[in-house]
């Protein structure tokens, strides 16, 4: 299983109103995709004070690398996927990707 992490630097006036809805079609859009599911989204708390300049982020799980690239060329998340670097700091750059091979 592959783990999704996708960490945002949001721009200072990005308006949660815009990011929202964002997230609840990427979480359908992850939902309907055979093998793709456990999508979960919201502020990063930071409670070990290392990310201050990453306030959001989602993640999802992919049964495996084929699964994830079929989900990262779907229509849908290249539209969502724009619109989400519309509200990053320095566009695409201000998205953070992680993708973990969960083996334990």
């Amino acid at each position: 299983m592959i783990r999704h992490c996708v960490m945002l630097r949001l721009l200072p006036d990005a308006d949660r109103a815009v990011l929202d809805p964002i997230m609840r079609e990427l979480a359908a859009l992850v939902e309907k995709l055979d093998g793709c599911g456990n999508f979960c989204a919201g502020p990063n708390l930071d409670f070990e004070n290392k990310s201050p300049d990453v306030p959001f982020g989602f993640t999802f799980d992919a049964a495996d690398a084929a699964t994830l690239s079929r989900y990262a060329a779907h229509p849908e998340h290249v539209a969502l996927g724009a619109r989400l670097i519309a509200l990053c700091q320095g566009g695409g750059a201000g998205i953070v990707v992680y993708d973990l091979e969960c083996a334990l």
